[in-house]
């Protein structure tokens, strides 16, 4: 009853990421002809044509049926469009606690964290760094954060909740060409814009205390919001700790591992003969410390953090052959290789000889569980 109740409370409210009736598709308004390969890979800017007509079941790149309508539809849970930043010197101890979760960036000499307690009721920021238009986007259901840059088919646009979930996960639309994005996927899956896929931005997820102490200079995204929402409430209450309650449907259903255990993920990239694959570690894995080298899909990757933030970066045969260390001592320094450099948890060199140097960024993920088994089955774990 307590369940049944707090999804009632969600769905009245508009807070989750569009829960409601969540029933399965049974046809979508989509104006315009589908356009892209239609078979996973990309076409950039949305050039080429799809044979299916627009608004059918059968222009969707995921199963249609498993696709749920929330109810709120779009825009029902708004996005943060002019979004409000403050200093760390400028706000009130108490206004975030240091084991409470955020989304960081550092692009363009700018430092920005994103609480999850904001997130949770807005799911999507358009914001800036520099001048470069980036989306932020945070699913509470799965526990995913991404960010990329906010075009679409060539232009600078802006994303917005569809309303619409896969998998429990969020799908984004963009407000330019009304195509709509899988967040997990990291890819267009119905509208003029099908199978295209954004260009992402190094996020990373950790507690608070951790990301002040690697950049206390950091801007905080702030409940100035224009919205009025109990942002000290989290709205779901015990879904992060019930492995039980999952609000729809999931197919695939992994229970290797415990349903809502946060999980660092690599991902990688369908063809037309295979689905993506995943490689999966735990958090419990890295305690204290490690930087480990993997190989995935026939490249070289070097993962490395520890039980409050993980981080990975694709090597070159010669960055392969060097040797890693965790190096975290409460500064920006993350850790160091064998040659002396010290790189920053985003893979800058920022002393040593290779000072300025920049490490190649991912396709990877924080997630629950669940979320990583549905969307890239039988993922491998390492512990």
């Amino acid at each position: 009853m307590k369940k049944i109740l707090l999804i009632v409370f969600a769905a009245m409210v508009v807070i989750s990421c569009g829960n409601g009736g969540g029933s399965p598709l049974t046809n979508v308004d989509n104006s315009g002809s589908d356009t892209g390969t239609g078979d996973g890979s990309s076409t950039g800017d949305g050039s080429g044509t799809d044979n299916n007509s627009g608004g059918t079941l059968l222009d969707w790149l995921v199963p249609a049926n498993e696709v749920r309508d929330g109810g709120p539809g779009k825009d029902g849970i708004p996005s943060l469009d002019n979004p409000v930043f403050a200093n760390v010197a400028d706000i009130d101890p108490s206004f975030i606690k240091d084991d409470d979760l955020v989304i960081g960036i550092v692009k363009n000499g700018v430092v920005k964290a994103y609480p999850h307690f904001i997130l949770n009721w807005h799911e999507i920021v358009n914001d800036k760094f520099g001048l470069e238009s980036t989306t932020i986007s945070f699913c509470p259901l799965t526990g995913t954060s991404f960010a990329w840059k906010s075009v679409a088919a060539g232009k600078v646009t802006s994303f917005g909740v569809s309303g619409l979930l896969y998998n429990n996960n969020l799908i984004m639309y963009d407000r330019d060409t009304d195509t709509y994005w899988s967040q997990l996927r990291v890819q267009a899956i119905h509208g003029k814009l099908k199978g295209n896929k954004p260009e992402l931005r190094d996020v990373v997820e950790t507690n608070w205390k951790t990301w002040k102490t690697l950049y206390p200079n950091t801007q905080i995204l702030t409940t100035d919001t224009g919205f009025s929402r109990s942002y000290n409430i989290y709205p779901y209450g015990d879904y992060l700790t019930n492995q039980n309650f999952l609000l729809f449907p999931v197919s695939p259903l992994n229970n290797n591992l415990p349903n809502k255990e946060r999980v660092y993920a690599l991902m990688g990239e369908a063809n037309s003969n295979n689905p993506a694959k995943s490689i999966v570690f735990r958090f419990s894995g890295f305690t204290g410390g490690k930087a480990l080298k993997q190989t995935f899909e026939g490249e070289d990757y070097l993962i490395v953090g520890n039980e409050n933030l993980i981080n990975s970066f694709e090597l070159t045969p010669n960055q392969a052959a060097l040797t890693y260390t965790f190096s975290f001592t409460d500064s920006e320094g993350f850790f160091t290789d064998s040659e002396g450099t010290e790189w920053n948890v985003f893979g800058k060199a920022i002393s040593g000889p290779k000072m300025g140097n920049q490490l190649r960024i991912t396709k990877s993920v924080v997630s629950y569980w669940f979320a990583i088994g549905a969307f890239y089955p039988n993922p491998e774990i390492v512990q």
